[in-house]
């Protein structure tokens, strides 16, 4: 859970001025919200998402060049969405791709406030679902669906700035998530953080060096701020 300092992270995708005034304005009377940047189009929206950790995104439907379901549907692990339109008649088609509030313009301040309550109810949840089941398997929250993971399938954690991958028996499990969260949910004696950006299962070890261990065949690097394993 973000600490009380920290801010959810917005990016506006609108291409009509005033409505993307509006929806900044908004935002920035909101001290829990930061507004990262605005575009104008999906492509541009896209670049940004690549580069920057989003928690919340006010979507337009009509865009230029690629409209705003299309954008949509082509994320993989997208923030969460908030669909901004004239439009009521798309509402149904939103629901089903999952977003979290549907505002219809002119957008009055009041209904924007609801739809971000909405949002930081949804972040509670989600943070909430991170949790152990008798200390057997963790529950992480992907695309808005619950997603049980045995700790004893684990290999290893691999993080990628604000996404970690949960290498299992049987599957690579992507999350929005950073790996000190995860991190502190593990039990140290059975998971170690041996790199920056790797935690490994304990037992999993094969091979062990001052500068590397092999999981799963797969060699990882060994910090020297996180200690060597033994």
């Amino acid at each position: 859970m973000k600490a009380n300092t920290e801010k959810y992270r917005c990016l506006i995708i609108e291409d009509e001025p005033l409505a993307a005034e509006i929806l900044s304005t908004f935002i920035g009377m909101d001290n829990k919200l930061e507004l990262v940047e605005v575009c104008s189009d999906a492509i541009h929206g896209s670049a940004v998402l690549k580069r920057e950790s989003i928690d919340l995104l006010f979507l337009d439907l009509h865009l230029p060049v690629l409209k705003g379901f299309d954008f949509l549907k082509k994320l993989e692990n997208p923030p969460a969405v908030v669909v901004t339109t004239a439009y009521h008649e798309y509402a149904a088609e939103g629901f089903d791709l999952d977003v979290l509030d549907y505002l219809l313009k002119p957008i009055p301040l009041q209904r924007f406030q609801k739809a971000v309550g909405k949002f930081k109810q949804f972040i509670k949840t989600q943070e909430a679902l991170l949790e152990f089941g008798e200390r057997e398997f963790i529950v992480v929250s992907i695309a808005k669906k619950q997603h049980k993971i045995y700790l004893n399938d684990i290999f290893y954690i691999e993080s990628f700035r604000e996404y970690i991958v949960i290498h299992t028996k049987t599957d690579d499990i992507k999350v929005k998530m950073p790996i000190s969260k995860i991190e502190n949910m593990l039990d140290v004696s059975k998971f170690k953080r041996v790199h920056k950006s790797y935690i490994i299962s304990l037992e999993k070890i094969e091979i062990t060096s001052s500068a590397e261990v092999t999981v799963n065949s797969t060699k990882i690097p060994v910090g020297r701020s996180y200690g060597l394993i033994g």
